[in-house]
């Protein structure tokens, strides 16, 4: 694995490698799939493989013929996802930048700064994997750290970016090393005197309900999903629940709800890198009606007419780039 990290994750632009069995390895590079002349064998994968897991990673892999793990090399650290294919083993790694960026740096929405620095509430951040979310929540956290003395907690599926102390405390913990799920672990976290959680996906509908609960009584959430645009990710929060609770839970969100934050990436048309497309929507007044009166397909034009509290549409923030593909 060192050989293949050291040969292909210094390129400019590289986010991706792809390792699949008696293939070429290939790269994402500003977005697109490059093939390369390295081939790997499935004894040279399983070989990795066996060097990159511990024996509780590997009784996972085991049994749900993929696993998900964070580790370093040639001093980089990469997100990796190990899975068996029709054609073998396969290893996608993603590299992480750890150096976190500053807010600033991600040219993301004015209201976001604004935002975080509520006390408590829900903040969710959605998108694609790979749009960009890990990196522009930890640009968030990393904000509140530098300028609130508070009790951050991070529960998260692997760590990511490495948080230290700064003006607050930060813990983070990683699904399968040390919690056991998501929901266990936010429910800890509850007793662990925290001001900030971030909850690095909200999978299931425990997960959720906790998440809204623990916004409702003081603190701040974020937290992650696989969601395109802001009616799409209410719905989702809600529809995660029986239909019998879903009135309540329209009504929590419509208090705890502070802002959805959608992002995509787009390539430069110059192939200098990637530039992000954000959709804003602001948890205001018309909102929350729309919410709690399961409107929520009225949203979008609330989006439209609401620029000066900050939101905006995704199609817009699309418009509003220059120089993409």
């Amino acid at each position: 694995m060192d050989d293949i990290t050291k040969k292909f994750a210094n390129i400019e632009g590289l986010s991706d490698i792809h390792v699949r069995s008696n293939r070429p390895i290939s790269i994402r590079v500003n977005g697109e799939i490059l093939q390369k002349d390295m081939m790997i064998s499935e004894n040279q994968i399983n070989n990795m493989i066996k060097k990159l897991l511990d024996t509780r990673k590997k009784e996972i892999y085991e049994k749900q013929k993929d696993v998900d793990l964070a580790f370093i090399s040639n001093g980089i650290r990469f997100r990796a996802n190990i899975f068996q294919s029709s054609n073998g083993p396969c290893i996608v790694l993603r590299k992480i930048v750890e150096e976190i960026p500053e807010l600033a740096s991600l040219n993301l929405p004015a209201v976001v700064t604004d935002i975080i620095r509520e006390k408590a509430g829900l903040i969710l951040v959605t998108g694609a994997t790979g749009s960009g979310k890990s990196t522009s929540i930890a640009a968030m956290i990393n904000e509140i750290n530098k300028t609130r003395k508070e009790n951050i907690i991070t529960i998260e599926d692997p760590i990511e970016f490495i948080h230290k102390d700064q003006e607050s405390i930060i813990s983070q913990r990683e699904i399968g090393k040390d919690a056991n799920t998501f929901h266990g672990a936010l429910r800890a976290a509850l007793r662990e005197d925290p001001d900030v959680i971030l909850v690095g996906e909200l999978r299931d509908v425990e997960t959720i309900g906790m998440a809204l609960t623990a916004a409702e009584t003081g603190h701040l959430i974020f937290g992650t999903l696989h969601t395109s645009g802001a009616p799409n990710t209410v719905h989702r929060v809600i529809d995660v629940f029986p239909a019998g609770q879903q009135a309540q839970i329209r009504t929590q969100l419509s208090q705890s709800l502070k802002m959805v934050l959608s992002q995509r990436l787009f390539q430069k048309s110059d192939n200098s890198g990637r530039v992000a497309a954000f959709e804003v929507m602001v948890n205001n007044t018309a909102i929350a009606n729309l919410i709690r009166e399961n409107k929520i397909e009225q949203m979008m034009s609330v989006m439209q007419t609401a620029q000066q509290e900050g939101m905006t549409t995704m199609q817009k923030s699309i418009e509003n780039l220059t120089g993409i593909k």
